[in-house]
C-alpha cells in the first residue's frame, strides 16, 4: 500500500524543500518506488533535482489544471533512482485557475489516485504558505511530516499548523495523520536550540522522530549542484542523517501496516 506524504510548514526556511528532496532521494536509495510532488511556484525541489524549471514542457501545473496525466508531465531521474513532477511559476496561475473549477481541492487527490500503485511513497513538497495549492497537498495525503526548526519561534508557528491540520482532518481528509515532526537546522552548541528541542520532545513525544537534522554546509550547498545531499556528499552528517530519517520512516511505516493487519484480523 503506497502512502503519500506532505512535507508542509508554513513558516519559510525550515528545511523543507530540503527536507522533501532528501528523503525522496533516501527513500529510492532504500528501493523504494517514489514519486516527487513539487507544488511550490518556486520550483526549488525542481531545480534541486537537477530539473530546469524554466524548461518544462509539462508541470504540476498542467496537472492540477487537468491539462495532463501525471504520466505526462512526470520526469524520470535516473540519477536518483525517482520520478519528479516538476513545478516552475505557472503554479501561480494555476492556483487562480483553481478557484474557478469543481471541487478544487482535490485536484491534486484526483491525479494522483490512478498513480498511487505505481509508488510506495509520494513526496509532496509544498509552499510555506497556506493557500489552494497546500491545501490540495493535504487533502490528497495520507500523512504530514512537519521539519521544525529548533528556534524560539517554533512552537507558536507548529501550533498554528497543528490547528490548520485538525480543520482539514475535520472537514476534507479524515484520515489525515502527522507522519512526524523533524527537528532542522539543529546545532547542538546552541542552548536555545537544545531547549526547544526538549520542550518539543516533553509536549510531542513520539510524533517527534529521533532522527534530527543537523546545520550541514553540505546540505546548504546542495541544491546549486543540482543534486540531493546523497549524492553530493553521501558520507556528510547531513546525508547520514537523511538516511537515517528515511530509516526511521520506513519502520513506523512497518508497524503501522503491522498493527492495521492485526487490527483487521
Amino acid at each position: 500500500m503506497s502512502r503519500i506524504i506532505t512535507v508542509a510548514n508554513q513558516k519559510g526556511g525550515v528545511g523543507k524543500t530540503t527536507t522533501a528532496v532528501n528523503l525522496a532521494a533516501a527513500l529510492a536509495g532504500r528501493r523504494r518506488r517514489v514519486l516527487l510532488v513539487d507544488l511550490d511556484p518556486q520550483g526549488n525541489a525542481t531545480m534541486g533535482c537537477g530539473v530546469n524549471k524554466y524548461e518544462l514542457d509539462r508541470s504540476s501545473c498542467d496537472v492540477l489544471l487537468g491539462e495532463a496525466r501525471l504520466h505526462e508531465a512526470a520526469v524520470r531521474l535516473e540519477q536518483l533512482g525517482l520520478d519528479i513532477l516538476p513545478a516552475n511559476a505557472d503554479l501561480t496561475a494555476a492556483e487562480v485557475g483553481l478557484m474557478d473549477v469543481p471541487l478544487r481541492e482535490k485536484r491534486l487527490s484526483l491525479a494522483l489516485e490512478g498513480s498511487r500503485g505505481d509508488y510506495d511513497f509520494i513526496i509532496i513538497d509544498c509552499p510555506p504558505s497556506l493557500n489552494m495549492l497546500t491545501v490540495n497537498a493535504l487533502v490528497a495525503s495520507d500523512g504530514v511530516l512537519i521539519p521544525l526548526q529548533t528556534e524560539y519561534y517554533a512552537l507558536e508557528g507548529l501550533s498554528a499548523l497543528l490547528k490548520t491540520i485538525e480543520q482539514l482532518r475535520a472537514s476534507r481528509n479524515p484520515g489525515l495523520q502527522i507522519e512526524g515532526i523533524l527537528r532542522t537546522m539543529h546545532d547542538p552548541r546552541n542552548n536555545l536550540a537544545t531547549e526547544v528541542s526538549a520542550q518539543l520532545l516533553s509536549h510531542f513525544k513520539d510524533m517527534v522522530y529521533h532522527t534530527v537534522i543537523p546545520r550541514n554546509v553540505r546540505v546548504a550547498e546542495a541544491p546549486s549542484h543540482g543534486l540531493p545531499v546523497l549524492l553530493y556528499d553521501k558520507s556528510s552528517r547531513g546525508a547520514v542523517s537523511y538516511l537515517a530519517l528515511a530509516s526511521e520512516l520506513l519502520r513506523r511505516h512497518e508497524q503501522r501496516q503491522a498493527g492495521q493487519l492485526q487490527a483487521s484480523s
